[in-house]
């Protein structure tokens, strides 16, 4: 893993990824900026054109690590932009989007083309966008767009600037790397043509970014038929807790909060163990507790963070508890397909439903009736139960009595 530090929409952040991290997965998943769309993954489509360093960049095929320190500007930093604003304006008027899975990509460099060309024909601009591809809208109502705002403002005596004030050349963000001083700490990206090595930080000194957004946030709440002290006391045993958890187990004893273990996963062929660390907080007197973690599946090549937050309160009997969590993640790399499926919610509750049956097992001293330890969590399994529940309940709806 390579920390990359860049500006994001004048932003300063970092995270860690891995040296192949494309700079469109970097700003999709790591700052849940997706509004930049992935399309054909080999730069000819144009759908995922960002800004690096004022230039428009194909961030499907540029490296996050090659941009180490540049200023990258997506579309979301375009909302008060002023040639951004006025060619929005102009899409709509000359219809010039309609499923708008292009549309970010295609204002990125129309935006371009309105800045440095001071009198563009309609050849003009048809070449210079033409590495923007539209499936629907046939490109003469994006030309229009274009040829509207550059009117308009050249009328109010708005010129061109030549090159849009470009003063590098070579691949988008090049101009911010650097040689490595000797005896220093290792950067991400060393300059041309060196060979430094880079180090990737341990399992155990990794640390969540704390600006991290997950890229799926859902809430869930489950009773138990314990008192709040003893199921408050039983979440501060982080290995009991982790026994309850289909696959996970601990690699070690907590130190200060801070912990190293492993969960297993299978999903379909695909069979996973993640690697992680978390950092767990308690407060005794709120009763509430987060976990902030991340782990990483060398097999699958698959990656996630994830951010969970509970807090015990007293439920509505007496010895009951009430447990709210909220649990926040983004999986990448092979497994992400399942991450981006509407299922992944009702998997969820069915895997809380399993830890809450192990929990009440536990608390119980009935050891034996702990379910999932072995096997690890089978998500595939999970996700066909989700679908034969829901298939029962449209057919009841359409064929039930009314």
């Amino acid at each position: 893993m390579n920390t990359v530090s860049l500006t994001v929409n004048g932003k300063q952040v970092s995270a860690n990824v891995q040296p192949r991290t494309h700079l469109a997965d970097f700003v999709r998943e790591t700052q849940n900026l997706t509004g930049t769309h992935l399309g054909c993954e080999h730069g000819v489509c144009g759908a995922c054109t960002i800004l690096v360093d004022g230039v428009p960049t194909r961030s499907c095929i540029t490296f996050a690590v090659a941009c180490q320190q540049a200023d990258v500007t997506t579309i979301e930093g375009l909302d008060n932009d002023e040639i951004a604003t006025e060619l929005r304006a102009a899409f709509a008027q000359e219809h010039a989007l309609q499923c708008g899975y292009c549309t970010p990509g295609m204002l990125v460099s129309a935006r371009d083309v309105v800045l440095r060309m001071q009198a563009p024909s309609e050849h003009d601009i048809r070449v210079a966008m033409s590495g923007n591809l539209c499936r629907c809208t046939g490109y003469v109502g994006i030309i229009r767009a274009v040829q509207r705002v550059v009117e308009a403002r050249r009328s109010r005596g708005i010129a061109a600037i030549p090159n849009g004030n470009r003063t590098r050349l070579g691949p988008s963000g090049s101009g911010h790397s650097a040689p490595v001083a000797a005896g220093s700490a290792p950067r991400a990206v060393a300059a041309p043509g060196t060979a430094k090595k880079v180090s990737a930080p341990s399992a155990s000194s990794a640390r969540m970014d704390p600006d991290w957004k997950p890229q799926t946030t859902f809430n869930q709440s489950f009773t138990v038929a314990h008192p709040v002290d003893v199921v408050w006391d039983f979440f501060g045993n982080i290995a009991g807790v982790a026994s309850c958890l289909p696959g996970a187990s601990l690699a070690g004893e907590p130190i200060d909060g801070h912990v190293e273990g492993q969960m297993k996963v299978k999903v379909g062929p695909i069979s996973a163990e993640f690697q992680g660390v978390a950092d767990i907080t308690r407060d005794d007197a709120k009763r509430t507790g987060t976990i902030m973690g991340s782990g990483k599946d060398k097999r699958s090549n698959s990656a996630t963070r994830g951010l969970v937050g509970y807090a015990v309160k007293q439920g509505d009997n007496p010895n009951e508890t009430r447990v709210d969590v909220s649990i926040g993640f983004t999986l990448t790399g092979a497994l992400a397909q399942f991450s981006r499926s509407g299922l992944v919610q009702d998997v969820a509750g069915r895997l809380i439903a399993m830890f809450v049956r192990n929990l009440e097992a536990k608390l119980s001293g009935n050891t034996e009736a702990i379910q999932g330890e072995a096997p690890g969590l089978d998500a595939a399994s999970l996700v066909f139960d989700v679908l034969k529940a829901r298939l029962k309940r449209l057919f009841g709806r359409l064929f039930g009595s009314r």
